[in-house]
């Protein structure tokens, strides 16, 4: 059908501000800087002293009751704990509240925070050395009809991996950290105490970005200061048996972006007719072009300018043990596992790794305006947003990339463009030198276990906290592996098949119980 465009309405349309030009990228878009290896020299884990410890009882105990602690797991992924839509959370942070208070914990309390609630534990063994335990109660949401078992029914279900727990939370986060509470109630069974003291600090907003996890810790923040360490459970294992110990994290800042229409341009009220945007500003277009300013026409170079700054570059270290991820490293089978045909700019080996991790990223989560349904419907919508969110080295703040990012907005004419700040955090980073690492690694050499250090995830987590604010060596990796962290059919391995490396859920709470012990003897 025609449209027909009243007299006054046009004059209204034609005066209206027009929206400033900006440009893609310019010749002097600045470029990625470049790190160099400086030495030859590789970390290597085999030269750590083996954990010499045998604790039969308590393994033996763990034998004797793995079906309990296997329904324990089940206990806790049926437990519905969805951070971003609140379902289950509150109950979730009580059941693991109860189980402290169960194992013997003489302080095991909700804590209030401005979201969700934390859980706060203490165990006192009278022992010379306290570990804290960080751990995340949350899950993310799931789209059942992607999955072969319901999600959150916690069934067994047989696998090319063997038996395998598959449920939301299984492998990311609630399975390895229940394993560790059946490590503590088998060692406290067995023995009446435990080797080490412990605190446990856990929030159940992980998912979300960890917004108010620091509220947790500004309670116990003197508390926690006299901890020898932190553990996060975690499953390290991959699927030919080895382990892989990352010692840091990227930071990340993830914001939300909108154009709205208003007095710069656009319908403000609500979409209108598409023949309309022959004399209307398009908000959606609008943000695609501030989107746009942010990066070179590739999108692989980030163009606010001074978003490089400050990167901290490897340390001799960290270089070490590069070198050692770079011998395992293998571009082509990375790629086919993640379904790409090439990395940036055709980098292999060693490039690839140092842009990996040493690079901030700026990616756009998700986009939507308008119409996205079947068929057509031509409109000119009137608001557009964008999900985005940037990954930070060690070395960049997340608070001065957020200035930089809404400078560079406003000095090309995007003003209008609201910018809405879900979290961040900074990056964090443990020595391999680190007591509690050495410990970890001399519990896997123990078992004969091949082992490989990285310098850090390129993902994030708010370890900060613990490295920076407490300045706390941290360990997240143990026995056990799972795979489908936020996707369907997430599992953790219970009962590994035969012939493979993969430890089963008894040991790897027996990883548990001697990585406790090995602590207390550093």
């Amino acid at each position: 059908m025609k449209n027909s465009v009243p007299a006054v309405s046009v004059i209204v349309f034609c005066i209206m501000a027009a929206m400033p030009a900006f440009p893609v990228a310019s010749a002097a878009s600045p470029s990625r800087p470049n790190f160099d290896i400086t030495t030859d020299k590789v970390f290597d884990p085999g030269a750590v002293p083996a954990y010499r410890g045998n604790h039969e009882e308590v393994y033996a105990y763990i034998d004797e009751h793995i079906d309990q602690h296997v329904e324990a797991l089940q206990r806790w992924v049926r437990q519905p704990s969805i951070s971003a839509q609140n379902v289950g959370v509150v109950e979730m942070a009580e059941m693991l509240r109860d189980d402290l208070e169960a194992l013997g914990f003489a302080e095991a309390d909700l804590v209030e925070t401005d979201g969700h609630p934390g859980v706060w534990g203490y165990y006192d063994a009278g022992a010379e050395k306290t570990l804290m335990m960080y751990m995340m109660y949350d899950v993310q949401p799931v789209n059942e009809e992607d999955w072969q078992t319901p999600p959150f029914a916690g069934n067994l279900v047989d696998h090319e991996r063997g038996k395998v727990l598959m449920a939301r939370g299984a492998t990311n986060q609630k399975g390895p950290q229940r394993a560790l509470l059946n490590a503590i109630e088998s060692i406290i069974a067995t023995t009446g105490g435990l080797p080490v003291n412990l605190m446990i600090t856990a929030e159940g907003e992980e998912e979300l970005g960890s917004p108010h996890y620091p509220q947790i810790v500004d309670k116990y923040e003197a508390r926690l200061r006299n901890a020898d360490g932190v553990l996060f459970p975690f499953n390290s294992q991959t699927p030919d048996g080895n382990v892989l110990i990352n010692l840091g994290v990227k930071g990340i800042l993830y914001v939300e972006m909108e154009a709205k229409g208003g007095p710069q341009g656009g319908p403000a009220r609500h979409e209108i007719h598409g023949s309309y945007k022959a004399i209307v500003d398009a908000p959606a277009l609008r943000l695609i072009q501030a989107l746009a300013s942010l990066t070179s026409a590739d999108g692989n170079t980030i163009t606010v300018p001074g978003y490089y700054d400050g990167i901290r570059p490897p340390t001799a270290e960290e270089q070490m043990l590069i070198n050692g991820m770079a011998a395992d490293w293998d571009d082509a089978q990375l790629l086919q596992s993640l379904g790409v045909t090439r990395w940036i700019d055709g980098q292999t080996g060693v490039d690839a790794i140092m842009e990996y991790l040493y690079m901030p990223t700026l990616n756009v989560d998700g986009i939507w305006s308008g119409y996205t349904g079947e068929g057509t419907k031509t409109i000119l919508p009137h608001i557009a947003t964008a999900k985005v969110d940037s990954r930070l080295p060690l070395g960049l703040d997340p608070e001065q990339a957020l200035a930089k990012i809404r400078k560079h907005l406003d000095d090309g004419g995007f003003e209008d463009i609201e910018i809405r700040k879900f979290s961040g955090y900074p990056g964090a980073q443990t020595s391999v030198d680190a007591a509690l690492v050495r410990a970890a690694i001399g519990v896997f050499n123990k078992r004969g276990i091949d082992v490989a250090v990285r310098p850090r995830l390129a993902g994030s987590a708010p370890f900060y906290q613990f490295t920076e604010r407490l300045d706390l060596p941290l360990v997240f990796a143990a026995l056990g592996y799972g795979t489908g962290a936020h996707g369907p059919d997430e599992f953790m391995v219970i009962e590994a098949a035969k012939g493979t490396n993969i430890a089963g859920l008894a040991d790897v709470e027996k990883y548990y119980v001697d990585l406790l012990y090995a602590l207390a003897q550093q």
